[in-house]
């Protein structure tokens, strides 16, 4: 039996039921084997590139209640077309963006003008190199919307580059701005092949653009066969993905809006190892997600690398701002034959929707990754990504098209409201497919609750202990319900508590789905705060921190209390970028400006301070900062201090402006007397808590928003050589580190 095309809104019901009626009359599953997932759309001839192509690319975009395409209509160009829900085709609106056949377009909408950045193809392999070519303008097109009917822009299209490429995406920051990201090969077989990551940008809206440049990052050199993308996340940045399997790296780039284009970028591994590289990725992310998360799906080479078919084939890696680090979760194993990713958010459910190729559910194997055949789809909740096993459900799907491939998205979110459509393309029968459906509650796997787990950090610690919980169940909860021991509880996926008294506490999370609910409980151990310690005589008085996560150009920290004529005051201050920090009258640099980046327009600065405290001394010490920035800092008083000569030994820091350092060791001092207190602390290029102070050392504080700074102390009873100590962090930054001694007062 074959079934032929169907209308979207009765597809899957009518799978199911052909099934089902196939099983009561004892049909052998391959009498349905060739059952028809999809819809078939029109064919096409003339385009050099299957029309789908370009793994980081969108092709859909939703606007005013209708899914629209840029489609390949044949003997024409490149068309907008929408689709028609009712007859469920694509109907063609005379708008032709682009004739030439050598091109493929990324496209996205705003909520005002709809962009198509079109590029000359030239795709390139690490196995036959091919340069880009000079002369082929890759183009963006920029259209109002009126009335249902898309116009082009006065002016447009604009040129974004000169070369061809074999990738480009395009995204709008929070500015007005648009940048695209491509990557060049150059050079011949003589002396050899580069591929470098190229970046444009227009800062009005895509009338005018600069010159291309070089991303401006180290090394921004990946393979030939390697490829960019580009996304604007978090409400005010640019991030820039590429692949990399020269040094088996995803790296990311990120640059906040409105600094200087070609400047100010910050560089980090999304990922890296062996095989964890492979040209195949696609990013999105939830403008209106306050935390400003970017989902990318990327593949891996592992099924090159080992024979072994449960190792990790297409993965999802989560960027979270305030942490500044990825977490990864596998979509699918080398096992399951899956090639070229495609993600979506579905805000209705809270689902990462994730699409990619692999042979017909009647192929049970294949002899390399990537197979065409069919579309699966795979979904995974956007706050615990976790994904079934398996190729996941077929969503497009034919025995007479069976090499379907190169699926595509939308740029944007979708919901109740929009629907699901994506489209593919089989180039061998040359013909569009296509998927549309309606979004309503996604259920858990029939007859599975929620297994409830979850991560604490800290467990142990002195009261006040503030601890993050992590949801880390499975089988899609649907509502959370925590109990920390203490009377506290909270009903969101992943809460923070402080525990303000020693004691034993058993917290427990309870989660639950419509078919169940499961409980899961982890102890946590909270000592007393201990005194403050003595050394010679020197103890701790208090200690105060501020920030501004908004750029100003005073540093206010306020006197702890209890201070007192005699104490000793010892500040430390991190600034964004590299402003100059002028000190209040009295105080004496320990740390003058450390850099935390080697650029001078780009990174954070960390500064500490100490000063005696007078007789008349304000309840506040501000600090001036040569030009606006955000800060993070704080202030402890140390009584029996040396009021003479406060400092017991020489300073020493140590620094790491990689972005990809986990901690930090700074070198040992030597103290002149006995019992001196050992003081020192960080600077962090980020804005939320990672520091752990050394082992044995007591944190005072650590403060954040702006960026972090940190300081601790730890006494030394005898005079002499202290040793090193390392400062680690629970995510990978940029950061200087710092430390001398106080002395004893005679």
């Amino acid at each position: 039996m074959k079934l032929r095309h169907f209308p979207h809104r009765m597809g899957q019901a009518l799978v199911v039921a052909l099934v089902l009626a196939a099983s009561i009359l004892g049909v052998p599953g391959a009498a349905v084997a060739d059952t028809v997932y999809g819809t078939q759309g029109m064919a096409y001839s003339g385009v050099a590139n299957p029309p789908t192509s370009d793994k980081p690319q969108s092709k859909l975009w939703w606007n005013d209640g209708s899914w629209w395409a840029d489609m390949w209509k044949t003997g024409t160009g490149w068309s907008i077309y929408r689709l028609d829900r009712t007859s469920n085709s694509w109907v063609d609106t005379g708008v032709v963006n682009d004739a030439r056949g050598s091109t493929l377009a990324d496209t996205f909408w705003d909520g005002s003008h709809l962009f198509i950045a079109s590029h000359v193809v030239t795709v390139s392999s690490d196995g036959t190199p091919k340069p880009s070519l000079s002369g082929q303008p890759a183009k963006l097109y920029r259209y109002s919307y009126s009335g249902g009917k898309y116009t082009l822009d006065s002016g447009f299209p604009t040129t974004i580059t000169n070369n061809s490429s074999e990738s480009m995406t395009i995204d709008a920051d929070s500015i007005g701005g648009i940048w695209a990201t491509w990557t060049q090969v150059g050079g011949n077989s003589t002396s050899g092949f580069t591929n470098t990551v190229y970046v444009n940008y227009s800062s009005n809206n895509g009338a005018t653009w600069g010159t291309p440049f070089v991303l401006p990052v180290a090394s921004p050199n990946p393979a030939p066969d390697d490829i960019s993308a580009v996304v604007a996340f978090g409400g005010g940045q640019i991030g820039v993905m590429w692949s990399d399997q020269r040094t088996d790296t995803m790296w990311w780039a990120t640059h906040a809006d409105g600094k200087p284009a070609n400047s100010n970028w910050k560089l980090q591994p999304a990922v890296r190892g062996n095989g964890q590289a492979d040209d195949h990725l696609n990013l999105k992310t939830l403008q209106a997600d306050t935390s400003g998360r970017v989902f990318a799906a990327v593949k891996t080479s592992l099924n090159d690398t080992s024979s072994s078919k449960t190792l990790p084939q297409l993965v999802l890696l989560v960027f979270k701002p305030g942490t500044g680090s990825f977490t990864v979760s596998t979509i699918a194993t080398t096992g399951d034959c899956v090639s070229r990713p495609q993600i979506v958010l579905d805000t209705q459910n809270n689902l990462v929707r994730e699409f990619h190729t692999a042979p017909p559910t009647s192929v049970s194997g294949c002899a390399y990754s990537g197979v065409a055949g069919s579309i699966y789809e795979k979904t995974a909740s956007m706050d615990n990504p976790v994904f079934g096993s398996g190729r996941g459900t077929p969503i497009m799907q034919a025995a007479s098209s069976s090499n379907i491939n190169d699926v595509t998205t939308s740029k944007q979110s979708v919901n109740n409201t929009t629907g699901l459509v994506v489209m593919a393309s089989d180039n061998v029968a040359k013909r569009y497919w296509f998927s549309d459906r309606p979004l309503g509650g996604t259920p858990p796997p029939a007859g599975q609750a929620p297994v409830a787990s979850f991560t604490a950090n800290p467990t142990t610690g002195t009261a006040p202990l503030n601890v993050t919980f992590t949801d880390t169940s499975t089988n899609t909860p649907t509502s959370w319900a925590w109990d920390f021991g203490d009377g506290g509880t909270a009903t969101i996926q992943n809460p923070a508590h402080s525990y303000a008294a020693a004691g034993t506490y058993t917290a427990k999370l309870t989660a639950t789905n419509s078919t169940g609910s499961s409980s899961a409980t982890a102890t946590i151990s909270v000592t007393s705060t201990p005194p403050p310690p003595t050394s010679g005589g020197i103890t701790v008085v208090n200690a105060n921190t501020a920030n501004s996560g908004t750029a100003v150009t005073t540093a206010s920290l306020a006197v702890p209390a209890g201070t007192s004529a005699g104490d000793v005051l010892v500040a430390a201050i991190t600034v964004d970028l590299n402003p100059g920090l002028t000190a209040p009258a009295g105080w004496t640099a320990i740390v003058n400006g450390q850099s935390i980046n080697s650029s001078s327009t780009s990174g954070a600065r960390a500064y500490a301070f100490y000063k005696v405290v007078g007789a008349a001394d304000p309840a506040t010490y501000n600090w001036t900062l040569s030009s606006a920035a955000k800060w993070g800092g704080g202030i402890t008083a140390y009584r029996g201090v040396n009021n003479t000569a406060p400092l017991d030994s020489p300073v020493v820091t140590a620094a790491d402006t990689s972005y990809s350092a986990t901690s930090i060791t700074v070198g040992s001092i030597t103290t002149a007397t006995n019992g001196a207190m050992l003081i020192g602390g960080v600077g962090c290029d980020c804005s939320a808590p990672v520091v752990t102070a050394p082992s044995g050392w007591t944190e005072r504080w650590e403060a954040a928003a702006g960026q972090v700074a940190e300081q601790a102390d730890k006494p030394q009873a005898t005079a002499g050589a202290s040793g090193t100590a390392t400062w680690t962090l629970s995510a990978a930054r940029a950061i200087v580190a710092w430390r001398t001694a106080l002395k004893p007062a005679a």
